[in-house]
């Protein structure tokens, strides 16, 4: 994410040295050499973050913190206090301030201080809602890493056309929401989206439900049935799972997907559609054909763009916009009003490896929710899974 960092110090040197590390990392930054100069700076909005000189020569440096805790709650401020003044800085830590590195400053702990300062400025412009006119979807948050740009790239390409789509990634990446992400900002959208997950019905009743069925075409039939094929019809076909799905069907989805035509069973008449098919699956495709246990014509046919979505361990430096947006979702389901997360809490999601991926993190965050009582999440109200990864007692922070 782009951050604009406002480093207040009087010294020359020090500005020297912090300056190009800071702007190496991609940062924008601006000077400020007295604390004058900072309330300014402040005034005109250009700061996300405030790198902070304890001795200024026209005031104490920490005093900045009252202004920013009465007028801009969440701006983190790292204190950079010379040797031998580590009271001072305590001091400035339980009047706001984020952070505090030592001079002469080490790059590794200005870098490391200010991108945890970082992930600060993007959660709180989630749950802001600044990000929203970036957003493809106002219900969802893709992420700002270079794998999720692209995703949004090519979302943006294939959701006005009618191709066939195969989204493919580990269990809880957000398979399902990038399928209705490609229908909600299709042509299609004005009609409602159809999905069935093939791995919830047998091989006969997924036939059925897809295809539809005559009166009397097997017992139980007592009246015609449309299948989800002709429900779908002028809109978009979302089959999860698709994986699951028998050889013997996959034959007969790749008839609908070249003909563009449906038979219910028993029926002896073909009945035209226009259905867009987007399906997902978690399992490898090319693999299961080389198993000959899926057809590789229909794999084919279904691979004209694939969409892979990475896990959430590959993606981390996406934590913060995702735990904003599920803080917000779940503040406006629960009537909360949490603002943020405690210092700890980032470090452990991104220590931890996520095995089911970003519905893990809903429900981890879910559940500190449910048991934080303040406007702060804290390592104690997750779980023991997230408060394993410190090692912290078992217990709720109230």
């Amino acid at each position: 994410m782009t951050a604009t960092v406002l480093l207040v110090e009087d010294e020359a040197a020090p500005r020297s040295f912090m300056v190009p590390v800071l702007k190496g990392d991609g940062y924008e930054v601006r000077e400020a050499e007295t604390l004058a100069a900072a309330h300014r700076a402040l005034d005109r909005g250009e700061a996300d973050i405030i790198v902070l000189d304890v001795e200024l020569p026209d005031g104490y440096g920490p005093s900045l913190l009252e202004r920013i805790r009465r007028e801009m709650p969440g701006l983190p401020v790292i204190v950079v206090t010379g040797y031998g003044n580590i009271k001072m800085a305590v001091e400035a830590m339980k009047a706001g301030a984020r952070d505090f590195i030592q001079k002469p400053v080490e790059i590794a702990r200005l870098r490391d201080a200010v991108a945890k300062a970082a992930e600060t400025v993007d959660l709180m412009r989630e749950l802001n809602h600044l990000r929203v006119a970036r957003n493809p979807v106002e219900d969802w948050v893709l992420g700002e890493t270079p794998a999720m740009q692209r995703i949004a790239s090519d979302l943006s390409r294939v959701a006005p056309t009618a191709t066939t789509v195969l989204i493919t990634g580990e269990s809880g990446t957000g398979k399902e929401v990038i399928a209705a992400m490609l229908h909600k900002h299709s042509p299609r959208a004005g009609k409602a989206w159809v999905a069935v997950n093939c791995a919830n019905f047998t091989e006969t009743l997924l036939d059925s439900e897809l295809f539809g069925y005559e009166a009397g075409s097997f017992t139980g039939a007592t009246k015609r049935k449309d299948g989800l094929f002709v429900t779908a019809n002028g809109s978009t076909l979302f089959l999860d799972e698709i994986s699951t799905m028998r050889p013997e069907l996959q034959a007969k989805l790749l008839r609908v997907l070249e003909d563009r035509s449906v038979r219910r069973i028993g029926g002896s008449t073909e009945q035209k559609v226009d259905v867009r098919i987007i399906a997902a699956s978690n399992r490898s495709l090319p693999d299961m054909v080389k198993a000959t246990t899926f057809r590789e014509d229909l794999y084919h046919r279904l691979n004209v763009v694939e969409i892979n979505l990475p896990p959430l361990r590959e993606r981390k430096d996406d934590l913060p916009a995702l735990v904003g947006f599920f803080i917000r979702k779940y503040n406006r389901e629960m009537g909360r009003s949490v603002q943020g997360v405690g210092p700890l809490v980032m470090d452990a999601l991104r220590a931890y490896d996520w095995p089911g991926n970003i519905r893990q993190l809903r429900n981890s965050v879910e559940r500190a929710m449910v048991f934080c009582d303040g406007d702060t999440l804290e390592i104690g109200h997750f779980g023991p899974d997230i408060m394993g990864v410190f090692d912290m007692p078992l217990r709720a922070s109230r």
